[in-house]
């Protein structure tokens, strides 16, 4: 799995949804830092 191209298709459909790396992260009960980590593709998992 590519993390950089999985990163850029949660940011659009992010932006898409008019939402903040915080509102995503608040939603799915998770920190805003794995969000941005995700969207920059530095994700372990």
């Amino acid at each position: 799995m590519d993390n950089s191209k999985t990163g850029a298709l949660i940011r659009a459909r992010r932006k898409e949804l008019n939402l903040t790396q915080k509102e995503l992260a608040e939603r799915l009960h998770i920190t805003d830092r794995a969000v941005s980590k995700w969207e920059r593709g530095v994700s372990q998992t």
